[in-house]
């Protein structure tokens, strides 16, 4: 097993009290598994996946990404477990600007100390990216540059893609043409890939889905 979450809670301060978001959340993936997890607006879907990449704490349970136990990593541990074992892929592109699309792509491998060039080069054509290396963010299309980040995020070669939304700001027919780029590679790393949509057809190509309603696995 990848990903092991046990009994997850969650509450944010509101004007009079706290709020829970999460209220007992249980949710495993293995490797090389991919995972959709829908939910209405509120439901905690995006909170949940923060909590696993080690953006925010629980108030309580368990979070163990193969065999590592995220309560027991302090903030320096869980910013590696970010560079290399956990790849994030986020509605908006967050790209660099002054960056060149190649730089883009290796940022995040650099970071984490797994930079290969080569393995970039695969990437990028896979991605439909080679023409554009030597561009920057803004003279790409938002297909284009969510791509780019779909292919940095890959290039460190991550155990976990964590996507929220991924394809939200993009028309249907690139939407569908990223995902099935990134199930591919995703597929093709061996990593598992949990990714938070609102559409049920998106969710649908993926190989189990989990719904969450009112903070709880429904």
């Amino acid at each position: 097993m990848l990903l092991s979450v046990r009994q997850i809670t969650k509450s944010y301060a509101g004007a009079d009290a706290l709020v829970p978001v999460l209220r007992g959340v249980d949710l495993d993936l293995d490797k090389g598994e991919t995972l959709a997890l829908t939910g209405e607006s509120g439901s905690g879907k995006s909170t949940l996946l923060h909590l696993i990449g080690g953006l925010d704490r629980p108030d309580a349970g368990t979070i163990t990404l193969d065999g590592i136990a995220l309560q027991g990593l302090d903030d320096k541990g869980r910013a590696a477990l970010r560079r290399g074992d956990v790849g994030v892929v986020f509605q908006q592109f967050n790209l660099i600007p002054s960056l060149r699309i190649a730089a883009n792509i290796a940022f995040q491998a650099r970071l984490a100390g797994r930079d290969d060039p080569a393995w970039d080069e695969v990437l990028a054509d896979r991605l439909g990216l080679t023409p554009h290396l030597a561009k920057y963010p803004e003279q790409l299309s938002g297909g284009q540059q969510q791509r780019v980040a779909i292919a940095r995020t890959l290039a460190a070669r991550p155990k976990l893609v964590l996507a929220d939304e991924p394809t939200g700001n993009l028309d249907e027919a690139t939407a569908d043409s990223v995902l099935t780029l990134m199930l591919d590679l995703v597929r093709e790393t061996g990593a598992g890939l949990l990714m938070v949509t609102h559409s049920m057809r998106l969710a649908g190509a993926m190989s189990r889905q989990v719904h969450l309603r009112a903070g709880l696995v429904a």
